[in-house]
């Protein structure tokens, strides 16, 4: 067997080993979740991991069994698949241009504005059923209590740095004027019009959760996120477009060994 064509079993038979904890951590989740957040998770898991054993084993068999028609099958996936990262890459590094924290006078944490961010990165956060996903980890992920928790004195707690769901989510927006009690409790003063102020609430599963800066602090902290993916997808893009050269060159092999094989013996 050609090198190519053992190089090419050989990777497959590694992301077929990968994809089976993948999909077995999909199914768990499908039969364990208990919140709303792990129930998002539990079918773009299982996905992925059918999606990577069925590639893995067309390549697999494509090239160690000279099953061409499975090879270019594989082929033409990975050329999708390359096509859609790529794309995918120079799509979040335009979406994640544009927002930035402001600083706040005799603060150590910056403070967030929807309106910051890209238009296409609003409407997501703005849309109803998508928010109250997105409000249900939040709250699952007891951010804002592990804050409460810490029971900082005022100024201790005006010089800390905040992530920016923090920021955003579990404190109210300075402009609003409230007093503070706590990290997560604050006296509610003034007749300030902002939404964000009529809709901070001390209760745990309230707080800021509705306010736009909450919104805006989960778009700073998804930007990072999102940079953090297109760098690596970068770094993944030139791993494909090898294995998708080595693929050529095995089906290749596998088209040059076939057309041997009705060579008439002389």
């Amino acid at each position: 067997m050609r090198c190519s064509n053992s190089l090419v079993g050989i990777l497959n038979f590694v992301t077929f080993l990968l994809s089976i904890p993948i999909l077995g951590s999909g199914i768990w989740l499908a039969h364990k979740a208990t919140t709303d957040c792990e129930k998002y998770l539990e079918k773009p898991i299982i996905i992925l991991g059918v999606f990577l054993m069925l590639v893995s084993l067309a390549g697999l068999i494509g090239a160690c069994c000279r099953v061409n028609w499975l090879l270019w099958v594989y082929l033409l996936v990975m050329f999708l698949l390359i096509a859609i990262l790529f794309c995918f890459t120079i799509f979040a590094f335009v979406v994640t241009n544009k927002g930035a924290g402001e600083t706040v006078s005799k603060r150590g944490y910056k403070e967030y504005k929807l309106g910051d961010y890209s238009n296409w990165l609003q409407k997501r956060v703005d849309n109803p059923k998508n928010w109250r996903r997105i409000r249900s980890c939040l709250v699952d992920g007891k951010i804002c209590q592990k804050l409460a928790a810490t029971n900082s004195p005022q100024t201790v707690f005006f010089s800390k740095h905040l992530s920016p769901i923090e920021s955003g989510c579990c404190k109210p927006p300075t402009s609003c004027g409230f007093t503070y009690v706590g990290p997560t409790n604050w006296t509610k003063v003034g007749t300030s019009t902002d939404p964000d102020c009529t809709s901070w609430d001390n209760s745990p599963n309230k707080l800021c959760y509705d306010c736009s800066s909450c919104k805006a602090g989960f778009l700073q902290n998804l930007k990072g996120d999102w940079k953090k993916v297109a760098v690596i997808n970068i770094v993944f893009l030139v791993f494909l477009i090898i294995v998708y050269s080595i693929g050529c060159c095995a089906f290749r092999n596998n088209r040059w060994d076939n057309a041997d094989q009705w060579k008439p013996y002389r």
